[in-house]
């Protein structure tokens, strides 16, 4: 299962509290095309604003952050934390990480 991160579940509340969206908003993470990357087996991932899940996503809620997952990325997220940064221009910067202990 995805840990999230406090930082994460903020980033994420923030983004998905605006006022132009409806409520029950999150952000999906999708799988994209096979990585290029000779050492990578993994799908690359995607992060978007979502008003809801799609059909067949996995639906986590940390901290008041919603996050849906396709089948593909809950398999690929499994074991890993979701972290957030400050970008230092106003936005924010995701990273799956392996999650520790």
């Amino acid at each position: 299962m995805l840990a999230v991160t406090d930082q994460a579940a903020a980033a994420i509340r923030d983004l998905t509290t605006q006022p132009d969206l409806p409520a029950g908003t999150g952000v999906r993470i999708s799988s994209g095309p096979m990585s290029d990357s000779a050492s990578s087996e993994s799908p690359e991932l995607n992060l978007a604003l979502s008003t809801g899940p799609a059909e067949g996503d996995t639906v986590l809620d940390a901290g008041g952050a919603r996050i849906f997952a396709d089948p593909m990325a809950v398999q690929v997220l499994d074991g890993k934390t979701l972290d957030a940064q400050s970008d230092g221009m106003g936005g924010v910067q995701f990273a799956v990480v392996p999650t520790a202990g």
